[in-house]
């Protein structure tokens, strides 16, 4: 079983939050929305969820991974 810890994202530097969106961000692969979104548009967005408490940062201690994960998956997960 994963061993899971939620991340703090204001104990990140700046720059590496920013890093992390922007790769997650990328992972989504093509927009099939009416008019394709900016990567940077895609981690202000996400930026935007973590600070409204929306989603949060999760890394997997045995993958050396990070996901990020809705309210939901996070009470689910129970951390």
């Amino acid at each position: 079983m994963a061993q899971l810890v939620q991340i703090p994202t204001a104990r990140l530097a700046p720059d590496t939050l920013t890093a992390l969106l922007e790769e997650f961000a990328s992972r989504d692969g093509t927009d099939y929305g009416l008019r394709e979104r900016s990567l940077e548009e895609k981690a202000g967005s996400l930026r935007r969820q973590l600070d409204a408490g929306e989603l949060a940062l999760v890394y997997d201690l045995d993958s050396e991974q990070y996901d990020l994960c809705n309210r939901e998956r996070l009470a689910e997960l129970d951390l």
